[in-house]
């Protein structure tokens, strides 16, 4: 059920036994929209890389929203959410531009300059960006479970970085597009988080799709150059990453992120790189080493312990 505020203030929440009980009996389908969402984000890593050649940064990320939007106002339009007002519409705006619009053509573009495993390990500093901005200012904490588990976590996915091989020469252009595209990421994640107080996933993500999807385009001109001589496997490619890797995975994950802290549903984000590297080398042929499989089993064992719960009391104020 999507976040309503009652009598409560915006910034804070009671919660009580009961809805603690409830929480506890929905945790299986957090996880469950967890799992989808790292699955498809990882496959994005690798589908960007695999296309790269046929689509710039900018037109991919136009066709990728615009064959994400029809499929989130679908879904809209079965669920029927309330349609974002005031502060909660700017939030989902900004939210849309940062994170579906900056980051995707940021990203794209590093993956220009970066292999698949190297960039995926930039973009996931932005975890343990979330974590530590909404420690602070959530009120969230860094409970010991999340923070060691970011740490090894974190720690994987250095491995698995390290590990990589036959990859392109990285230069600092790749490296600086990786660490901004994992600011933006950070950004989005900490708006949306503000905005799913008021604003229902649904609408969340309906909304600042289409808001990433107009700041898009204006790279429609070079979108329609670029089709028109692209493969069939491109095309298809760029059409998965809209339904998959946007309307599908954006959605779970907004459903993660309004049950979950930000900073452990970010923590969860770790195990990409671990699973990217595997499909890279189920659909590119690209072996990892072993320093990237222990890297994986590193990133993997993170994610497990950041998801460790410390006990609860029988009622708590919970900021979300």
């Amino acid at each position: 059920m999507p976040a309503r505020v009652g009598g409560a203030r915006d910034d804070e929440r009671v919660t009580s036994p009961s809805s603690s009980s409830a929480s506890a009996a929905g945790r299986p389908l957090v996880l469950v929209a967890a799992a989808v969402t790292v699955l498809l984000w990882a496959f994005a890593f690798v589908a960007i890389r695999a296309v790269g050649d046929e689509l710039s940064p900018g037109p991919l990320a136009l066709v990728r929203l615009a064959s994400a939007l029809p499929v989130l106002l679908v879904i809209a339009a079965v669920v029927r959410p309330a349609f974002p007002r005031g502060r909660g519409l700017v939030l989902v705006v900004a939210y849309g531009v940062f994170w579906f619009a900056a980051y995707t053509v940021v990203l794209n573009w590093a993956e220009h300059h970066l292999d698949a495993g190297t960039a995926a390990m930039l973009v996931n500093v932005a975890p343990l960006l979330v974590a530590v901005v909404a420690g602070f200012t959530f009120g969230e904490g860094f409970p010991r479970p999340l923070v060691v588990g970011l740490v090894v976590a974190f720690a994987g996915v250095v491995l698995i970085a390290l590990g990589s091989r036959g990859a392109p020469t990285i230069d600092g252009l790749g490296i600086a597009l990786g660490l901004l595209a994992a600011v933006l990421y950070a950004a989005g994640v900490l708006t949306q988080k503000v905005a799913l107080r008021t604003v229902e996933p649904v609408a969340a993500t309906w909304v600042g799709c289409a808001a990433g999807l107009l700041a898009t385009l204006p790279f429609a001109p070079q979108a329609v150059v670029e089709l028109q001589t692209a493969s069939t496997g491109a095309i298809v490619a760029a059409l998965a990453l809209g339904i998959g890797s946007t309307a599908i995975a954006f959605s779970t994950w907004a459903y993660v992120l309004q049950h979950s802290g930000a900073g452990p549903a970010a923590a969860t984000t770790l195990v990409v790189p671990a699973l990217a590297t595997l499909i890279a080398w189920l659909v590119l042929g690209e072996v990892p080493t072993l320093l990237a499989l222990l890297g994986g089993a590193l990133a993997l064992g993170g994610v497990t312990i950041s998801r460790i719960r410390p006990r609860r009391r029988a009622r708590e104020v919970v900021a979300p």
